[in-house]
């Protein structure tokens, strides 16, 4: 069996920030976001379904940057839904994250060292499953300034 491009993980959690929703925005939808103490520091991501507040995914913590994290959610939530046959929108607050996977390439300036060669394996495993898979569900921009934190946030702004 082909080495998963993600772990898989259980959706156990419900998240608290997901209703109401705003009228613009698609329910059926995911949400992801990361979050990261230090930049670089420790950084992790998730997934929240937009219908019933539940936890898709979580991965993390490890080294890396916010904008890493924002990468790697939303092509951990396009190859989960590829896997599953799910199609739905999913949501992102980061422009660069969204800019990065439509360009199929993560343009992080975070220094190769020992400590982040297991994340640039990550990375090269994501950008390697986006040249090969079309995206097939649209991703769009979370309007913050409009609609709040995204649901998916870690709650974690001073």
């Amino acid at each position: 069996m082909a080495k998963e491009l993600f772990p898989e993980n259980p959706p156990d959690y419900r998240h608290d920030t997901v209703l109401p929703l705003p009228p613009e925005v698609n329910a059926d939808a995911w949400a992801v976001d990361a979050a990261c103490s230090g930049n670089p520091g420790r950084m992790e991501y998730q997934c929240i379904d937009l219908a019933t507040g539940a936890q898709v995914f979580r991965f993390g913590p490890v080294f890396g940057t916010n904008n890493i994290g924002e990468f790697l959610a939303i092509v951990h939530a396009l190859a989960l839904m590829e896997r599953q046959g799910i199609r739905k929108t999913i949501y992102s607050d980061s422009y660069n994250a969204i800019l990065w996977v439509s360009k199929k390439k993560c343009k992080t300036t975070l220094e190769r060292s020992e400590r982040t060669r297991q994340l640039y394996d990550i990375i090269a495993r994501a950008e390697n499953w986006l040249r090969i898979h079309p995206i097939q569900v649209p991703i769009q921009k979370w309007e913050t300034n409009l609609w709040g934190e995204i649901p998916a946030d870690f709650g974690r702004k001073k």
